[in-house]
């Protein structure tokens, strides 16, 4: 399967630099496999679509302010990216990271971020760009990072003069309502558009709400570079399924409800258990799932997601889900009516 068949044309001004005014009033695509039906809806409109018969996963996942800017002792400039901490670490707390610029890194630099935080290189990675360093810091390391980080917004939403109010409005938008467990470098954007009162407005309706953990990392936004799809490799991402959770799936799905996952990451997240232990059950493991047509669905049924780049394997993951054809036509239809497209921009659900 070749790269150029999930490539499209979006016009600039339809990527969303700033998230709607409110989380919900966020458009939204319904597409009905069935009937092949494509209708206009807000978000807002979510719970008319769904019953006591579901039941409703969302990735609790937290963004890390994980976007340091610090210097050498020659006062060079140097972005450093947090990636995710390193396994086995023993006392020393090593992170794999991003440098910027890369080049001018050798082991043993060290990168100034603040009084509190300073950044040592120790091995470059085989990844371009990517290196283990050793976090040397003073106080408690999240404190600081929300102290001195900047929450890591994707590379299409520019940020020409950051404020400290634009910072924080960041800061709070770029989470979902429901974030609780730190250790994600990019937001699963699908339940941006959520608030309190819909979660509660869908409970009253008897929906039952599930909780899963998946921290995102940059191999999910990462572009496929290799011709042939399936030439390409997912970066592991972790991934936490609670007993309690893992009893609410398998109960819901004995009973026949619809299972409707808030998200790509989510989907990755069951879907990787199910493939590896055959049902849903209570694990800490590791996805590298890569999810393209003509994939078998064996938990989802129903997905809430963004609008994704082109080549990405995100699109294919909902072109397996919904089928190619569909999901291209879709696109084209929401490119038509001025749909905001990627992380801050608008939605669909596929039915």
């Amino acid at each position: 399967m070749n790269i150029s068949e999930f490539d499209y044309i979006l016009p600039e001004e339809l990527i969303a630099q700033m998230p709607s005014d409110k989380r919900d009033n966020s458009k939204m695509l319904v597409l009905d496999r069935n009937k092949q039906t494509i209708e206009h809806k807000h978000f807002y409109d979510i719970a008319d679509y769904i019953d006591e018969n579901s039941i409703l996963v969302l990735n609790n996942t937290k963004v890390l302010p994980a976007r340091l800017y610090g210097k050498k002792d020659t006062g060079a400039n140097i972005e450093v990216f947090l990636l995710e901490k390193a396994e086995n670490s023993s006392d020393k707390c090593l992170w794999k990271v991003l440098i910027k610029p890369s080049k001018r890194i050798k082991p043993d630099t060290i990168i100034t971020i603040s009084e509190e935080l300073s950044v040592k290189a120790i091995q470059r990675l085989e990844d371009a760009g990517e290196w283990l360093v050793e976090l040397i810091y003073n106080g408690d390391l999240l404190e600081i990072l929300h102290k001195v980080g900047n929450i890591p917004l994707p590379p299409y939403i520019e940020r020409k003069m950051q404020t400290e109010e634009l910072k924080q409005f960041d800061m709070e938008r770029y989470q979902t309502v429901y974030a609780k467990d730190e250790g994600s470098v990019a937001a699963p954007t699908a339940g941006l558009h959520f608030t309190k009162e819909i979660l509660d407005r869908l409970k009253e309706k008897g929906v039952e709400i599930v909780y899963v953990t998946l921290n995102v990392g940059l191999g999910t936004f990462r572009p496929v570079k290799c011709e042939n799809i399936l030439d390409h490799k997912m970066h592991s991402e972790t991934f936490e399924i609670t007993k309690e959770a893992a009893d609410k799936i398998n109960n819901a799905k004995a009973q026949g409800k619809k299972l409707i996952a808030v998200g790509t990451t989510t989907v990755r997240t069951l879907e990787t258990a199910y493939q590896k232990y055959g049902c849903i059950k209570a694990c800490h493991d590791h996805s590298e799932l890569f999810i393209y047509p003509p994939y078998e669905f064996k938990v989802i049924d129903n997905l809430i997601t963004n609008f994704h780049l082109p080549k990405s394997t995100l699109l294919m993951l909902v072109s397996a889900l919904a089928g190619k054809d569909f999901i291209f036509k879709a696109y084209q239809e929401a490119i038509k009516n001025n749909y905001r497209f990627f992380s801050y921009g608008d939605c669909m659900y596929i039915k």
